[in-house]
């Protein structure tokens, strides 16, 4: 027949990410990599592994790495969902902290849920005569450069809260170094320092026995980790930082793959056992989607980024 055109129909295949993956997930068992033992890290980590071994019915095993490294595992893994990572805000501060850093959180990871969030707590010594964050900021201005504050890792969550307060505030307070959090807190409690920020967990004890005065809490709203104590934002307006878990996978996770791994890690996260449980050691629960906490990366990134060059910190380790 004449002008009738034939039309083949052409097969293509279907890219790899819209591949079904196996109903059978996980047919072996599934590593969450995280920070050394004992580590709030590991803590939590270890409660969700335990929910999800269950809800699987497949182990869900827990290594324990240092620093970097648990980054670098996951960066390089198969986008499988059988090698997992459970990490703190070191994941979006180490590309600005360290001369080059090889990996991007929005680039060689996915984003599957922000897990746990602990706000810092401003704290200072007895003998610092102020009785809250608007006093602490009028006595910083009256004697710039008198005061100090006790830090532990470069670019963990206490130091970056208080560079933020620095910065937003354009006060004058020396930083004191220490090797950890713990020394730090010590110095704070024997009056060495006069201030620090701290998680909540850390310092509660110390905040109940009259040993440190809290003045503020970093979080953009009062928590009940910290009753009665006040937002900094009410005299930083704006200010807002806190410490957060989450979970990521390799990059290009296939999007079924990531809906039911996000469906049932939150799903752990949110048994009111594991709530209460966590709730104990200083953290809320957030448990938020993909998408969510994809965004939260994007924005942190940016935010921490600008503080980190402007304020030319640098991590050494």
């Amino acid at each position: 027949m004449r002008g009738l055109v034939m039309v083949v129909p052409v097969m293509l295949a279907a890219p790899s990410w819209a591949q079904p993956y196996p109903k059978q997930y996980p047919t072996k068992p599934v590593r969450i990599v995280t920070a050394e033992v004992g580590s709030a890290n590991d803590l939590a980590a270890r409660m969700v592994a335990q929910g999800l071994t269950g809800v699987f019915g497949q182990q869900f095993i827990v290594d324990n790495r240092g620093g970097g490294l648990c980054i670098d595992i996951v960066a390089r893994a198969q986008p499988d969902a059988y090698t997992l990572l459970f990490f703190g805000s070191a994941v979006w501060t180490s590309p600005f902290m360290r001369d080059n850093w090889p990996w991007d959180p929005t680039r060689d990871l996915t984003a599957i849920t922000a897990g746990v969030s602990s706000p810092n707590v401003l704290t200072v010594h007895p003998s610092v005569a102020v009785k809250s964050a608007a006093e602490l900021i009028a006595l910083a201005r009256a004697k710039p450069g008198f005061l100090n504050y006790g830090a532990g890792t470069i670019g963990a969550s206490p130091h970056l809260s208080a560079e933020l307060f620095k910065s937003m505030t354009g006060l004058n307070i020396l930083r004191v170094p220490f090797k950890g959090t713990g020394p730090a807190m010590t110095a704070l409690v024997g009056g060495q320092v006069h201030m620090m920020f701290v998680g909540t967990g850390s310092i509660t004890p110390h905040v109940r026995a009259g040993r440190v005065r809290a003045l503020a809490v970093t979080s953009s709203k009062p928590t009940a980790l910290m009753p009665g104590v006040p937002v900094l934002a009410n005299d930083v307006p704006g200010y807002e930082s806190a410490s957060m878990m989450g979970f990521y996978g390799p990059a290009k996770l296939p999007p079924p793959l990531l809906a039911r791994v996000s469906k049932e890690i939150v799903g752990v996260l949110r048994q009111t056992e594991v709530t209460e449980r966590l709730f104990a050691t200083g953290n809320e629960v957030i448990a938020n989607t993909p998408a969510e906490f994809a965004v939260t990366v994007k924005t942190e990134m940016a935010k921490w980024g600008k503080l980190i060059r402007e304020a030319k910190l640098k991590d050494d380790l």
